[in-house]
């Protein structure tokens, strides 16, 4: 599942998100949403979200998603 619909993300899910600095890696930072930022619906991005540690990017994927998909 990817971080693109905002009815799917809710505050103390844990999700990986690409912070601005990594946008060209593309390396993910996983922690725990705090605030949704994003306001609209959907993002083609991704969600803006805040983690509990403060940091700011936007939702690439649910950290649970992984585990369902081999099921």
């Amino acid at each position: 599942m990817n971080g693109t619909n905002r009815s799917q993300i809710k505050p103390g899910l844990e999700v990986d998100i690409v912070l601005k600095k990594d946008q060209r890696s593309g390396a993910l930072t996983r922690g725990i949403v705090k605030d949704i930022l994003t306001k609209s619906p959907t993002h083609p991005h991704g969600i803006k979200v805040r983690l509990t540690n403060g940091q700011v990017g936007r939702v690439k994927r649910l950290a649970g998603a992984e585990k369902e998909a081999v099921r």
